[in-house]
């Protein structure tokens, strides 16, 4: 007794006073400032980004199909994507008041080009209010990362994880935009979060919270399937742990999922039936019975975003929906989602069919590349971030008090890397963008090592995580890493929504406003928008016969690391002079 109490800490009115009394009796004040301080950080890069980027490749389609939502209550454009995202896009285009024609009878991406700029809407103002939603989401699931790391190991590591988190360029520059992959991914983290809580405290309530966050996730994309089994394990789990006496908390020793070992240790021992045998039979029940319950109300969620647009739910499944045979066939045939949302699951497992172009370190290739998105986000993720990722996941699995976390926090990104590295499309790190979301809240493991020099050195890991994203701005969808050259390197590497996905059409217009007025333009760009909208007056030199291509030749870098036949020959013959964006190269050609 006399050394437990030898060992306690001095009671606050014991402790000798101090120069940092002041600040530990402010520290809360001081944590909400420094977490104001971030997210306002995040806010402004993102509202730059926002203000100064045209339309990316998928924007126009989300936000056509967003005020269809809304004026006309129809599913018929956009099927492969639940609407959840969209309608959230919607919410900041009622109060742009975009003029649109009433039953457009034109596909998805003439709808989005007829909104931007066919209908007298100005495309900018457009933009903006359909970003800032997403805007205020990706602000909104930085404080989940702040929360969720602050469980595990307290104020200081929820900074640190809300730090890699609003500093991370990827998640900048999607939150930026009116896509889906950070709602997703948010929605996503929101859900575990909640589970991971049911393990203490009101499970009934925050697994039926998870169960509604869940639904999001998937009412926003399709990529998040493969996760709801491994978050209604999890469901499982953290009842199982509040409810059983003998659950392990945080504090104990603990492997992933062990606490399932106790159960089966418990078969093992006793073979013959008794109160305890009967208890712990109960207790599996009521555990199935509520990851059932959670994923009824994420089905629940994906019901309503339908019904939503259209309370009738009126669907005919389109003429181009493929078939799909086999496991998935059935998987989506017994699914209990509505028929949009199942014949939306056709169309991507149609896409996953196809042969699609990628570009990796200068190699262009054809089909996919298994190892691409590991290599992707080895390039566009700072240097700082990528060895704190590192060092958290060891500190997650060694540390006993917080291996409960470890499953929580890595089994769904773990599973969902997996199958986004089988898919066909190697087209961005956005297919992979959970990563950040979750690593953020992984890396504040460093913070439970008892080491000063840890903590010192994930101060000054973080300090350059934050030089490296400010030295991006606001350039943040080209970005790379210091290793690999910075942004101005990237088009070398990765090509589409890594580096050129569109989005400097407009800076393109200033640039030749600026310094090659009067002089004759040739544009291969890459992108949705519609170059005139911008004043950009240029014709398309694989149009035209090569003896007539002079002057100046504006090439999206998608479009280059791509050229063949008279692009190749065109860019062969001519000199880069100038650089937009870090993803639109203009030569000069003689």
């Amino acid at each position: 007794m006399a050394s437990r109490q030898g060992d306690r800490l001095p009671t606050p009115a014991a402790r000798p006073p101090g120069r940092f009394e002041g600040l530990r009796r402010h520290r809360r004040w001081l944590c909400a400032l420094a977490v104001v301080a971030l997210l306002a950080q995040m806010a402004v890069a993102m509202v730059t980004a926002a203000v100064q980027q045209t339309p990316t490749i998928d924007e126009p389609v989300y936000v056509g199909t967003a005020e269809t939502y809304v004026r006309e209550h129809t599913l018929r454009f956009n099927p492969e994507h639940p609407p959840l995202g969209k309608l959230i896009i919607a919410s900041g285009l009622v109060f742009a008041h975009p003029h649109l024609d009433a039953h457009f009878t034109g596909d998805q991406t003439a709808l989005g080009r007829r909104l931007l700029y066919e209908s007298g809407n100005d495309p900018w103002r457009v933009m903006l209010w359909a970003r800032l939603p997403v805007i205020v989401l990706t602000l909104l699931f930085g404080l989940v990362v702040f929360a969720f790391a602050r469980e595990l190991v307290g104020a200081v590591g929820g900074l640190m994880s809300l730090a890699l988190y609003a500093f991370s360029p990827d998640v900048i520059a999607h939150g930026s935009l009116a896509t889906l992959d950070v709602p997703a991914a948010g929605f996503l983290l929101t859900s575990v979060w909640l589970v991971w809580r049911a393990r203490r405290q009101r499970p009934l309530l925050h697994l039926a919270l998870a169960g509604v966050a869940l639904g999001a996730a998937a009412a926003t994309k399709m990529s998040t399937l493969p996760a709801v089994p491994v978050l209604l394990l999890l469901a499982f789990h953290s009842f199982w742990s509040f409810s059983s006496p003998s659950s392990p908390s945080i504090s104990s020793s603990f492997s992933p999922l062990s606490s399932f070992s106790s159960f089966s240790s418990f078969w093992h021992a006793r073979r013959s039936p008794g109160p305890a045998l009967r208890a712990q039979a109960r207790l599996v029940v009521l555990g199935v019975a509520v990851a059932a319950g959670t994923a009824l109300v994420a089905l629940a969620v994906i019901w309503a975003t339908y019904l939503v647009v259209d309370p009738q739910l009126r669907w005919a499944t389109p003429a181009n929906v493929p078939a799909v045979h086999g496991l998935r066939g059935l998987a989506i045939d017994w699914l209990p989602a509505p028929r949009p949302y199942r014949d939306g699951m056709r169309i991507q497992f149609g896409f996953e069919n196809a042969t699609w172009s990628g570009f990796l370190f200068g190699r262009l290739y054809h089909g996919s590349l298994w190892y691409y998105l590991p290599a992707a986000l080895l390039v566009k993720t700072p240097i700082g971030m990528l060895v704190l990722w590192l060092i958290g996941l060891a500190v997650l699995v060694a540390v006993p008090r917080l291996r409960p976390a470890a499953p929580y926090v890595l089994l769904p990104p773990a599973v969902l890397l997996a199958v986004a590295m089988t898919g066909s499309r190697d087209l961005g790190v956005r297919y992979a963008l959970f990563v950040p979301v979750f690593l953020a809240v992984a890396a504040a493991g460093v913070l439970a090592l008892r080491h000063r020099w840890a903590h010192f050195g994930a101060a000054a890991l973080v300090l350059f995580v934050g030089v490296s994203s400010l030295r991006a701005f606001p350039y943040y969808l080209p970005y790379s890493n210091e290793a690999f050259g910075g942004p101005s390197k990237t088009h070398l590497r990765l090509h589409d929504s890594n580096v050129d996905w569109g989005q400097d059409l407009g800076r393109l217009a200033d640039r030749l406003a600026e310094r090659y007025p009067s002089e004759r333009v040739w544009l291969v760009y890459k992108g949705s928008g519609v170059p005139s909208s911008y004043g950009i007056e240029a014709a398309d030199p694989r149009k035209a016969p090569p003896s007539e291509v002079h002057g100046l030749l504006a090439v999206s870098d998608s479009a280059v690391a791509k050229a063949d036949g008279r692009l190749a020959s065109l860019l062969d013959g001519a000199t880069p002079v100038d650089e937009v964006g870090y993803s639109i190269t203009i030569y000069r050609r003689r």
